[in-house]
């Protein structure tokens, strides 16, 4: 149902694209905004994860440095059927995470080390499979050929009053034009935003399905919520546009679930997960109910894995 929602809106953006180059620049005019922002979003598909990763000051971490890291996301890529994504580790304190990278061969995973303190080692797990699940869903391929399409409506509108004046065959007038250039760019990326929010839902469902934990999930993003909202990420407020990467929205912002909101409703998100692990049918373990408390001596304690062995580790953060 989700790639549905997506294959519709990704098909409406595109019409949208196709009616206004028409309406507005004529052939020309569409062909000139679709190939430099084509061009623009190709260079970014090749190099935006090294300049993400750069603007929020993410370090490599190693399986040296972080032994059990490395180690619960190259069981949960296995689980997965990916290949082990590169690390990182952004020093700042709200807990948050995303993924980034052209395809699974070139992807990498970046946590905030408010993250690996604030939750527990089954929320920590839950997370890190939502970012695998963007991952294997390709979802850095579908926003950039959304944010091509995007990007060359606004162009369009940028160029309309110069092709549109010319174009005698222009039906609109000038005002229609006016109104025209104003209101594409707003239906663009009110498209772009509900093609996030989906791609949101379903990397929510294949994480819980890659941990075995939807409880977890759901609890860790309660916890990343809350923490995003009395937290701020100055990396974040400085670079926006990266806002609809991380896992819950890390911008001083409202979190309605509304048509100007990068992610869905965190409440409607955690409903959703909850759902999942209501059947026992479904093959999750009983273990997930572990995560509902939270570790207060970090993830890598022996509350923070819920686990009955008597054996305490204290990890990179411990």
């Amino acid at each position: 149902m989700n790639y549905m929602k997506t294959a519709v809106l990704l098909a409406g953006m595109t019409a949208l694209f196709i009616g206004i180059g028409f309406m507005l620049g004529g052939q020309t005019g569409m062909v000139i905004a679709l190939l430099f922002a084509a061009g623009t979003n190709v260079y970014a598909y090749w190099n935006s994860d090294k300049a993400v990763l750069s603007m929020h000051g993410a370090q490599a971490a190693s399986e040296t440095q972080n032994p059990e890291l490395y180690a619960m996301i190259a069981r949960l890529a296995d689980n997965a059927g990916l290949p082990m994504p590169k690390i990182y580790v952004m020093d700042n304190p709200q807990p948050n995470a995303f993924a980034t990278g052209r395809n699974p061969e070139n992807a990498a995973v970046a946590a905030t080390t408010g993250l690996m303190q604030q939750l527990n080692y089954d929320e920590i797990e839950g997370v890190m499979a939502h970012e695998l699940a963007h991952i294997q869903n390709h979802d850095t391929l579908i926003m950039t050929v959304t944010a091509t399409i995007a990007g060359a409506i606004s162009m369009l509108a940028n160029f309309s009053m110069f092709f549109g004046g010319r174009d005698r065959n222009n039906p609109m007038g000038l005002i229609g034009t006016i109104a025209m250039m104003l209101l594409a760019p707003i239906a663009a990326m009110l498209v772009q935003m509900a093609i996030s929010r989906t791609r949101e839902y379903a990397a929510d469902r294949r994480g819980a399905e890659i941990c075995g934990k939807p409880h977890a999930l759901a609890n860790a993003l309660r916890k990343i919520a809350s923490g995003a909202e009395q937290i701020e990420n100055d990396t974040a407020e400085a670079n926006p546009a990266t806002a609809h990467m991380f896992i819950i929205n890390p911008l001083s912002g409202a979190r309605m679930d509304n048509l100007f909101s990068t992610h869905p409703n965190t409440q409607n998100r955690i409903e959703a997960l909850e759902q999942m692990s209501m059947p026992r049918s479904a093959g999750f373990s009983d273990d997930d109910q572990a995560s509902d408390q939270a570790s207060p001596s970090g993830p890598w304690s022996k509350a923070g894995r819920g686990s009955s062995s008597g054996k305490k580790a204290a990890g990179p953060w411990g």
